[in-house]
This record gives structure tokens, sequence and C-alpha cells, in this order.
């Protein structure tokens, strides 16, 4: 049966998508702004005021520049291995605090989760923290931003609640047939919750890509600067020497160079969600409805 639909339903549907396509696109120009400014020429750029809908010319002469940079290479080995060793000893130690969360007849499990969640609220300041990495000779390490960080309180819970909504009957069976924790963990768990563990894998991993504070807090030797705080010095510095700004006008070549740079540390965290959205679809509403 067809169903009708009222004129002020159509109206507000009309009204809806105009609000909504209003504001996918105050969304995207920014995004639009900066990788179009990236390949246009440095001084029709420069010249250039009002929106910026397509590129003033064509060249990557900025993209050149910012590879030449050696930084920008060191940076993007540093980030990418705090990103992969950094999110999978995130999925294992979270893993493990969560399952042991979704376990039924755990001694005193209310009270340790409520002191989990305790430091979801209150923390020991930046101070204390910084003094107990020093303490832990943390500090100028790329480990010193792995370790301290292996563990989100909002993930765990959201794990532990994709890991109950699991039969207890298929962990019940494996555990009759003398499997042991982590075989139960490793063998069946997991297995089972590949769209939640996808979630997992996006929030730490955009979590671990976007991190500079800590990075520029902690290390003092620049060759172990990640990526994003590469990319402030450039920004915020204005250091654009390294990459060859010198020749020409230099101004107007270091703008084109800024925005080359956001580009590079930019598009390649964007092009992970793509192969990751069926997962995150379904992973990301754990919880939301309770049976």
């Amino acid at each position: 049966m067809k169903v009708r639909i009222s004129t002020g339903e159509k109206v507000f549907r009309v009204c809806n998508y105009i609000i909504l396509t209003l504001v996918a696109l105050v969304c995207l120009y920014p995004m639009w702004y900066v990788a179009v400014a990236s390949v246009s020429d440095s001084n029709r750029l420069m010249a250039h005021s009002g929106p910026l809908l397509k590129p003033l010319g064509f060249s990557i002469a900025s993209y050149a520049k910012v590879f030449a940079n050696p930084m920008i290479v060191k940076g993007y080995g540093n980030t990418l291995f705090i990103l992969v060793v950094g999110v999978f000893l995130d999925l294992i130690m979270t893993s493990l605090g969560a399952y042991f969360l979704s376990r039924k007849g755990v001694m005193f499990k209310k009270p340790i989760m409520m002191l989990i969640m305790f430091t979801m609220f209150f923390g020991g300041g930046m101070i204390p923290f910084y003094l107990t990495l020093r303490d832990l000779h943390l500090t100028n390490s790329r480990w010193g931003l792995i370790i301290p960080f292996l563990i989100s309180t909002y993930n765990m819970i959201i794990l532990r609640t994709s890991f109950e909504s699991i039969p207890v009957s298929l962990t019940e069976a494996a555990q009759i047939d003398g499997a042991g924790h982590f075989t139960v963990l490793f063998k069946i768990i997991l297995p089972l919750s590949k769209s939640i563990l996808a979630v997992m894998v996006l929030y730490y991993g955009v979590g671990i890509w976007n991190a500079w504070f800590w990075a520029s807090a902690i290390l003092r030797d620049r060759e172990l600067y990640p990526l994003q705080v590469v990319l402030r010095e450039i920004l915020i510095s204005n250091d654009t020497q390294a990459m060859g700004s010198g020749g020409g006008d230099a101004e107007a070549i270091a703008m084109s160079i800024k925005y080359a740079t956001i580009m590079v540390a930019t598009v390649p965290i964007l092009f992970v969600y793509p192969f990751l959205q069926k997962y995150f679809t379904a992973g990301v509403m754990i919880g939301a409805v309770k049976e």
C-alpha cells in the first residue's frame, strides 16, 4: 500500500534537504579551498581575494617543495610507527580490559568499573603526568606517546558493551571443551566483533594521527617529531625555509606550501574511512538500543 505524504511533510522534507545541503557545503568548502589553493599558482593566489572555487592556474611546485623538506618524510615515518604500533597495542589492551569487565561473576566488578569510570572525569593534571613520564624515562621517546595512552576508558566501555551482547552460550560451550580465557577472547569474541573493532581502529587511529600536544611537550629531539608537530612548526612558526621558499616571491610561495602541507597531512587519514565505513556504521550503533 502506498503511503500518502501530506503537504506539510513534503515541505518539511524539502526544507530539511536544503538545510542539510547548505550545512554540508559549509563543512566541505574549507577542505575544497585548501585543496584548490595547494595546486594554484602562488602569485595569482596571493593576489586573489574572495571565494576560491577553482585553481588559479595549475602548479604542483608547492608539493615538490613539501616533500623536499626532510622533516616531512621523518615526520611521516614517526607518525606511521606510532600509529601502527599504538593502534595494535591499544586494541590488545582495550580488548583485554573490555573482556574482563564483560564477564559475569567477576569479583568486585562494579567497584572496579566505578574506579575506571572515575578516570573519565578526574585526572592528576598535566604537570604530575609529565613528571610521571619523566620518572619512567618516557620523555624524548616515541614510546612516551604510545604506552601512557594504551587504553581509552570511553572506548573500553563501548567494547565491553559489544562483548556483553555476544551470547553467553558460545563462550560456555568453548569453556566446556577446555578453552581458556585467551582462547575465548581471540578465537571467539574478537572474530565476532569485527564491526566494533573497526570503530576502535578509527577512533584510536584518528586520535593518534591528530595528536600533537604531548609530542611537542615531551620530545626534544626534532628527529622524533611526528607529522603533526612538523605541520604545526610550518603553519605557526612560519618555518618554510627548509622547503626552498627563499627565491622569487617568498611570501606567496610560503602560502602555497602551507596549503600543500595541510593536504599532505590530511589526505591519508581521509582515505582510511571508506574502507571501514561498512563496519563503522554497524559498530557505532553498539549499545544504542537496549533490548
